[in-house]
């Protein structure tokens, strides 16, 4: 008996985490100290949310659902079957994804290995699937 991939359940992934975009913000923030103290300081804020975002947040993707953790408790859901659209801009250094459903819109920082983003989205989302060269 043979079986095809179609018969085999997809394997959960859980996107691993990604501190560039936090990091070059604290660092962009750091000379920027010498023109404008203020937007410094909001940059760096801003950068150390995002830190702790990246430290904190998961993105599990599951045989039917994108799954958002905050360390181990399951926070939201997001069922693939209510997706009409994706796209991860910026390609080149991929800064933002972007995912609407039938119901709401959601952006996303990109705070987790890109590459294997974009490949999921790809397998469990193909008919929606667009990616951005802008």
């Amino acid at each position: 008996m043979t079986t095809t991939s179609s018969t085999i359940p997809a394997q959960d992934i859980e996107l691993k985490p990604s501190y560039t975009i936090p990091l070059v913000l604290v660092i962009a923030a750091i000379p920027m100290l010498l023109v404008q103290a203020f937007v410094s300081c909001a940059i760096a804020a801003f950068g150390l949310f995002l830190l702790f975002q990246a430290a904190t947040i998961r993105l599990k993707f599951t045989e039917t659902a994108l799954d958002v953790y905050r360390s181990e408790t399951l926070i939201r859901r997001f069922p693939y079957q209510d997706w009409q659209n994706w796209q991860i801009f910026w390609t080149p250094v991929p800064i933002l994804f972007y995912f609407k459903e039938v119901k709401s819109i959601h952006f996303l920082p990109i705070l987790f290995d890109p590459k294997m983003l974009k490949t999921c989205l790809e397998q469990r989302c193909p008919v929606s699937s667009k990616s951005s060269n802008d």
